[in-house]
């Protein structure tokens, strides 16, 4: 990480802290360090050393190594190129995301077990890059082809699979680790 990209660890103590719905002079209070200083970090104006990280880290009840995996994750742009494959995914399965983000997207090709049933606690959105599939959800079954997109909210129990060769179908959640709401 260069320095640029170290200073966005500031984003992610930010995120951390309100996800934890503190307030700056709880963890000040918690850290040792003062409001000032955490708000610099907050703000990207100053960078915190290792031990103000491992402070902050503790005060948000989190490892300094998590937010720097966040700080990571915080970059604004990231290309994943079509020749990549992540190493953890199973044939036919790429990751269209790099790291954990809010946003999870996978592309699956060929063949699918049509009797895998999924159930997503977040909204999810399939889109059919080539090829067609049949979705069903909700005890209807859709007809999905190329160019077509379908939404599901969170928890619905849902199956698919592809119906001609070559189909490559792009699924787009909010990520698990992510509690959306409708607020």
């Amino acid at each position: 990480m260069d320095d640029k990209e170290s200073l966005r660890v500031g984003a992610a103590v930010k995120k951390r802290r309100r996800a934890l719905k503190l307030t700056l002079a709880v963890v000040a209070s918690r850290s040792g360090l003062s409001v000032p200083f955490l708000s610099q970090i907050e703000n990207e104006r100053a960078r915190p050393s290792k031990r103000s990280l491992e402070l902050v880290a503790g005060a948000l009840e989190t490892s300094a190594g998590e937010l720097l995996a966040a700080a990571e994750a915080a970059r604004t742009v990231d290309v994943v190129r079509a020749e990549e494959h992540a190493h953890a995914m199973p044939e036919g399965v790429r990751s269209l995301v790099r790291g954990r983000q809010q946003l999870h997207a996978l592309e699956f090709t060929g063949e699918r077990d049509a009797g895998r049933e999924f159930q997503h606690r977040n909204d999810e959105l399939l889109f059919v890059a080539d090829g067609a599939a049949e979705v069903e959800a909700e005890g209807r079954a859709y007809r999905l082809e190329r160019g077509d997109t379908l939404y599901l909210s969170g928890g619905v129990r849902h199956r698919w699979r592809a119906t001609e060769p070559g189909t490559r179908l792009l699924v787009v959640a909010v990520a698990e680790h992510i509690e959306a709401d409708d607020t």
